[in-house]
């Protein structure tokens, strides 16, 4: 791929960028308890990330859900996002930069 074609796409991510909205990490979990008698409780909405190193688990519930679920669905757009830029600015850096001459073995 040329430099102008790596270059209008890595504009099209950094444009992706400015429209993704709220960003939260982590995973929300729906949890049903098994009662007695077949009954059962809930559900019960489970949001996990890390803090500090540490697991932090925070119920949430039913009108949270969708906000927080838009939200980490955003969050791994940004990341997946960003990881492209990363490798398509390698590629630009490599071929537009002149690099240390390779000694002969």
């Amino acid at each position: 791929m040329g430099i102008t074609r790596l270059k209008a796409r890595y504009a099209v991510l950094a444009a992706r960028l400015r429209n993704l909205g709220l960003l939260v990490q982590g995973t929300i979990t729906k949890r049903v308890i098994p009662g007695l008698g077949g009954k059962s409780y809930g559900p019960y909405y489970q949001w996990t990330r890390k803090l500090n190193a540490k697991t932090v688990t925070v119920n949430l519930s039913r009108f949270q859900v969708k906000e927080f679920q838009t939200a980490i669905d955003n969050n791994r757009k940004l990341e997946e996002t960003i990881q492209e830029m990363r490798k398509i600015s390698l590629k630009i850096c490599e071929a537009t930069t002149v690099g240390v001459k390779k000694r002969k073995p």
